[in-house]
């Protein structure tokens, strides 16, 4: 597949994923790649992001992929389109999927060339996010004085198949 990255159509997103090239529904449009480490070791390093690493893929908890420091692996540009905020116009047009034990975007529709791809990363992820405090800006909010809590919420990819089993 012919894929480039660059500015991202969901305004605050940062970069996105974008197809050159047709690919059709059913076909994998690109492996999840990034360091294959055990679910122990994504929670070791999930510390040092002050609980907030966003590039975790979760399999098993004997392997997950981590592309936080792999900048090189195209499929974590790839955007939610149903994130915090539902924005008109924007649709998830491809889904996660573990194949051989092995993590993919696969599209759900045809997308065309020059569309950007758009997987959903799950309700889970989204629910860790407010719960460690981002906003729909992407941006940590400031704690509140009156609250304590210091808990840190784990969120990762995790295809919603799986999240029943984790």
């Amino acid at each position: 597949m012919n894929l480039v990255i660059k500015k991202s159509k969901i305004p605050g997103a940062g970069k996105g994923l974008f197809t050159t090239t047709l690919i059709k529904r059913g076909e994998p449009v690109i492996e999840y790649t990034g360091d294959n480490i055990t679910w122990a070791e994504c929670k070791r390093r999930n510390e040092h992001h002050d609980g907030v690493s966003a590039y975790f893929f979760y399999i098993s908890a004997r392997k997950c992929v981590d592309a936080q420091n792999c900048p090189e692996s195209k499929a974590r540009y790839a955007n939610d389109a149903a994130g915090f905020i539902r924005l008109p116009g924007f649709k998830n047009n491809s889904r996660f999927e573990i194949r051989n034990g092995r993590p993919f975007i696969v599209a759900s529709k045809n997308i065309k060339p020059g569309e950007e791809v758009y997987v959903a990363y799950g309700k889970e992820y989204w629910d860790a996010m407010r719960e460690n405090g981002f906003g729909p800006d992407g941006k940590k909010k400031k704690a509140s004085r009156e609250s304590d809590d210091k808990t840190v919420h784990e969120h990762h990819l995790v295809p919603k198949r799986e999240a029943a089993k984790h």
